[in-house]
């Protein structure tokens, strides 16, 4: 018989979101487990991590888009700690309210959102508070994966990206916020004194530095401020190291992402280059080290963002960021907790976020061995004209002799005024549902040892509209491993009550990581797709671009004038226009970080993150021009100068926004916008 509070729990479980729903109702071993598929999670035991080594296998290594499972990696399977931490955003009834001492007064608030680390055990404490609205758990950052160009690569010309005010005094600090490390001795952020342009480094998963003193919330990983960097570069060469090696990033990755990013944004051969920086590096674990460790999820992007500008606030400089990372959950629409955190922070005058759109774009193989589509059949739309009617979506899980541990995620996201009910069909199984609105299927163990969870729920709380969790679970635990089964799992809509009956569904998965090996299989982390019967190659704009207040870049071949094939598309579910525009991010040449050979120091890479930051870049200009521009302002002066591709018009386009990117009209136009009118 439950409890009193049992019981109570249980009703106010419309308060949390299904994933956070499941990790409430997990007993402490499955939620050690789960922190090995969850960004949101981390183990907080060492001695027990040491105990139970994750699942991984030696020397895994995410694959390229032209590889598939071949080679057998062998390593040790995943073990049960027991005590866990999740990342929350809680949603507050009342801006003043400090719910009980779930809360704490250093953790991080904007407006009626808060976000907060717990223990899964003070959940049911958390909701039975009557000041919170609901909980959300922060969605995965996924890991970038551009293209990358071998061989060695020649510096970019110095006029390539020189626009009107790249010159003089910093007036402006560029943020980025990325993953691998940021070389700050790369010759090409250091001035004419030998001393390094990055005013701070902010390494969310590092200890070689104290933490961030200036905001309780961020007092955690380690701090790099510019004497400490420039210390470094004097040192180096009597110690016989190179300059980051003395201050140490806990990722300093050959050909770092985060290092290429910031060169195109604000190098000295890239768009701003007359700014101070400043990177974040996000604690995004290694490919190949215990991912149970560190916390890579929205809350530490949001902390990212405040961070920076602060830092902007305490410097006396507008503040433009670059965000080349993304999210593919929840309803792409702007009503994610960090997109409105995000947008809450942009009302300020003198500060803009960019985000690249997203790398997930091809629908369908170029070539014989290009299984770049799998990336990129993640959405899926569509309507369901009337009660009794349904209609089916095709969920491919890869097989091929290997297994999928990772835990695949669709959401499906209608109207309120409809009403929908589900059923799932597993891969040669049995129908399972149909489960209605209001009702749910929870860790529901399937005949080969997985497991399937359900929820349909009515009016979610940060939008309204109505969504349907599917998720599909591996077994992972120290008796055995089974993978998601492999094959077409069918998920069938009903329409039970229909007056408008669309719809959009969008898979949120692993990227592809080779991990172990289990019963002489292929243990892998590997993204579930969309059939191409089912797949709509629209709307697949990660729901990080799709922000009310960020401009969302898009990928633009330069040399071929067009957009190029992996370049995720817009609209948002909303109806809105994002992307907002493209810039050249194909081929793109800058720095490359942390590189052991001195003569390999420029790397040449493709994705809608090299876009970004160029878009950053002439941010940077036109707040350097004209400080008081808002987000709103820097968002229609970038759409109303933007240039038509070829053989394209003025109108809005799903791939491509309103254009390419006009940096000199845009820090024209800047110029003139709080210039004095003319009377006639």
């Amino acid at each position: 018989m439950q409890s009193k509070s049992e019981r109570l729990f249980r009703g106010q479980l419309d308060k949390l979101q299904p994933k956070l729903r499941m990790i409430a109702n997990g007993t402490d071993a499955v939620n050690a487990v789960r922190a090995e598929l969850s960004a949101a999670m981390r183990v907080e035991e060492e001695v027990l991590l040491e105990a139970a080594p994750p699942c991984r296998g030696q020397g895994a290594v995410p694959i390229k888009r032209s590889e598939m499972p071949r080679s057998v990696v062998r390593g040790k399977l995943p073990g049960l700690p027991s005590k866990v931490a999740v990342n929350v955003f809680v949603q507050l009834e009342d801006p003043a309210a400090r719910p009980g001492d779930v809360i704490a007064g250093t953790d991080a608030q904007r407006r009626d959102l808060v976000i907060t680390t717990m223990s899964p055990n003070d959940i049911p404490r958390l909701l039975a508070q009557k000041d919170v609205a609901w909980v959300e758990i922060g969605e995965t950052l996924k890991a970038p994966r551009p293209t990358i160009a071998g061989g060695s690569v020649a510096a970019p010309s110095p006029s390539l990206r020189k626009f009107s005010g790249a010159s003089g005094p910093p007036k402006v600090l560029i943020g980025i916020v990325d993953v691998e490390g940021f070389d700050f001795s790369h010759p090409d952020f250091l001035d004419g004194n030998g001393r390094t342009r990055w005013a701070a480094i902010w390494d969310q998963g590092g200890n070689a530095r104290p933490a961030p003193s200036t905001n309780a919330a961020h007092a955690y990983g380690a701090e790099f401020l510019k004497p400490h960097l420039d210390a470094a570069i004097k040192h180096a060469p009597r110690l016989g190291v190179r300059a980051w090696e003395v201050e140490r990033q806990s990722h300093a990755v050959d050909g770092s992402h985060g290092t290429h990013v910031a060169s195109i944004a604000a190098g000295n051969l890239g768009v701003c280059r007359n700014a101070a920086l400043a990177g974040v590096l996000i604690g995004l674990g290694p490919e190949d080290g215990d991912r149970r460790k560190s916390f890579y999820d929205s809350t530490r992007l949001a902390h990212a963002v405040d961070y920076l500008l602060d830092l902007g606030r305490v410097m006396g400089l507008p503040v433009a960021i670059n965000v080349s990372l993304g999210t593919n959950g929840h309803a792409h629409d702007g009503s994610a907790p960090v997109s409105r955190w995000i947008d809450s922070a942009m009302a300020t005058p003198g500060r803009a976020v960019c985000v690249a759109a997203g790398n997930a774009g091809q629908e369908r193989p170029e070539a014989a061995n290009d299984f770049g589509f799998i990336m990129g059949r993640i959405h899926t739309s569509g309507r369901i004209p009337a009660r009794d009617l349904v209609t089916d979506i095709e969920w491919m899980v890869a097989g091929n002799g290997m297994m999928d541990i990772s835990e695949n995620e669709m959401e499906i996201w209608y109207g309120p005024q409809d009403r929908f009910a589900v059923s799932i069909l597993p891969p040669d199984g049995r129908w399972i549902g149909p489960v209605g609105p209001r009702q749910f299927v929870e860790n529901r163990q399937l005949r080969d040892g997985s497991f399937l969870s359900v929820y349909n729920e009515l009016y979610h709380p940060a939008n309204g509209a109505n969504h349907i969790s599917i998720f599909l679970s591996p077994l992972l635990n120290s008796q055995g491993i089974v993978g998601v089964k492999a094959g077409k799992w069918t998920v069938r809509l009903h329409g039970q009550e229909v007056r408008d009956g669309k719809f959009d569904a969008w898979i949120e998965r692993d990227d592809p990581v080779r991990v172990g090996v289990a019963d002489n299989r292929e243990a892998w982390r590997f993204p579930s797709y969309l059939s191409e019967r089912s797949n709509v190659d629209d709307s697949s704009v990660g729901s990080l671009a799709c922000g009310q207040r960020i401009i969302s870049v898009a990928n633009l071949d330069e040399a071929r004038g067009r957009i190029h094939i992996s370049s995720s598309q817009g609209p948002t579910r909303d109806g809105r226009s994002k992307p907002d525009v493209a810039a050249p991010g194909t081929g793109v040449v800058a720095a490359r970080g942390f590189s052991a050979d001195p003569e390999k120091r420029w790397l040449a890479m493709t994705g809608t993150s090299m876009a970004s930051p160029f878009v950053t870049g002439v941010v940077g200009l036109m707040l350097a021009k004209e400080r008081q521009l808002t987000a709103a302002q820097v968002e229609g002066i970038i759409r109303r100068t933007a240039r038509p591709l070829p053989g394209a018009d003025f109108r809005w386009a799903n791939d491509a926004g309103f254009g390419q990117i006009d940096p000199e009209a845009c820090i024209r136009e800047a110029g003139l916008l709080f210039a004095r009118e003319d009377r006639t």
